[in-house]
């Protein structure tokens, strides 16, 4: 007679011990696994902005000129119906301008002509005149344009969960660099009518109003890579290409109050003396605006614009400060602020930022990609930012043709100070 095989089982013990190693492993491999992605979405990231380096290289070689932000076509007289249907205001950022050289020719196809498209769920606006959009388009908040509502893949990082909600106009992830300075900045000293006087100004009878404060400031004080609504050059970068802030990243919103997501209305940061273009950017940085339980987020008090296309980056189009471009003043993540309730016709601070752990990838002007940490040495955001002396104020202790006043990262926002730069990123 044969005797029946006794088989060993496992013990409830041992399925216990079993499941807990199986449980510690996962839990030592997610974190691995969630890194790996967010290297890859950074690795990606990256690549896009080496991407827009090279469409600005390329511009340049076809035009003998860098892409100009803050142009298109001229505000026509303010008195006749449909002057931001029918123009866009010169408010186009650089990254209109480069899209044949990063691959986007059937894009800039419709842009440079004129058009009857509308965004599905949309109708022509009535003060179009014609019904067709003139070429260049409308002011890039316009919905019912398809290019401005298109998000374009190139512009955007990975790592930026934001996204399009409603009719609204697509995102950036990537903006234009304008130095360490306030004054004349978020305009570069043009108006939209295409003259040398103030930003709002909107007499048609004259080309300036105190012309001659306005140029005297603007080269003041717009010390980088880009100058709004001025044609500018290589030549223009005498620190070097490899040694000045091109670009950058910034975050878009989340809807969330974040401080690199979203900014901050009514803020003064006004500078010492009696003309507040000059700006002390530790009132942007600090005050009762900040959340002071979670000083990553605006407190509630804080005037912050929910609309997702008025936020950082939310419109890839529009050149000003809010929405595609940022000042080497405070470090990467920092806050966000205008002085009024402007959304980017007035003194504004923008801020560079990103969600990858610890910091921000930046463009250089040889199109050298770098990613900068949060720690940058920044110097003193008490300081005030430099301006120029003109008509009624000389008072201001930084005035033009300083040092940066803003350490290493603001020296790597200048083009023309002859900075040596030291220091770790």
């Amino acid at each position: 007679m044969v005797k029946p095989k006794i088989r060993g089982g496992f013990t409830l013990v041992e399925l216990l011990v079993v499941i807990a190693i199986i449980g510690v492993l996962v839990g030592l491999l997610l974190p691995a696994v969630q890194a790996a992605r967010e290297a890859a979405r950074r690795m990606s990231c990256s690549n896009n902005l080496k991407q827009v380096g090279l469409g600005i290289h390329d511009y340049h070689d076809a035009f003998k000129q860098l892409p100009t932000s803050h142009s298109g076509t001229a505000r026509s007289n303010p008195g006749t119906a449909g002057s931001s249907e029918n123009s866009n205001r010169l408010f186009l950022s650089f990254t209109v301008g480069i899209l044949p050289f990063i691959e986007q020719q059937p894009l800039w196809e419709m842009i440079s002509n004129p058009s009857v498209a509308v965004t599905p769920g949309t109708t022509m606006p009535a003060a179009v005149t014609g019904g067709t959009w003139k070429a260049m388009g409308p002011v890039p908040w316009t919905g019912q344009y398809i290019p401005w509502a298109t998000e374009v893949s190139a512009y955007r990082c990975p790592s930026d969960p934001g996204k399009l909600t409603g009719v609204a106009t697509g995102r950036t992830n990537y903006a234009a660099c304008l130095g360490d300075a306030i004054d004349t900045v978020f305009y570069g000293g043009r108006s939209e009518l295409g003259f040398y006087r103030g930003s709002g100004d909107t007499d048609w009878t004259t080309q300036a109003n105190n012309s001659q404060d306005h140029p005297l400031r603007a080269r003041a004080s717009n010390r980088g890579f880009f100058h709004l609504r001025q044609k500018t050059s290589f030549a223009d970068i005498l620190d070097g290409t490899a040694n000045t802030v091109a670009g950058g990243e910034i975050c878009t919103s989340l809807g969330n109050r974040e401080v690199k997501g979203d900014w901050v209305r009514s803020i003064n940061f006004q500078g010492t003396g009696t003309f507040a273009g000059a700006g002390q950017p530790v009132f942007c940085d600090q005050g009762a605006h900040i959340d002071p339980l979670r000083p990553s987020f605006f407190a509630t008090g804080a005037s912050v614009d929910g609309n997702p296309a008025n936020s950082r980056g939310g419109r890839w189009a529009d050149g000003r400060l809010t929405y595609s471009a940022f000042q080497t003043i405070l470090p990467p993540n920092k806050p966000s602020c205008s002085i009024d309730l402007s959304d980017g016709n007035n003194y504004f601070i923008g801020t560079m930022g990103s969600r990858h752990p610890g910091g921000a990838h930046i463009l250089m002007g040889d199109g050298a990609v770098r990613f900068i940490t949060d720690s940058i040495e920044a110097g003193n955001s008490s300081q005030n930012a430099v301006v120029a002396d003109f008509t009624g104020h000389t008072t201001n202790p930084n005035k033009a043709g300083i040092k940066s006043p803003y350490g290493l990262w603001g020296a790597m926002g200048t083009k023309a100070s002859s900075e040596i730069l030291t220091g770790e990123f």
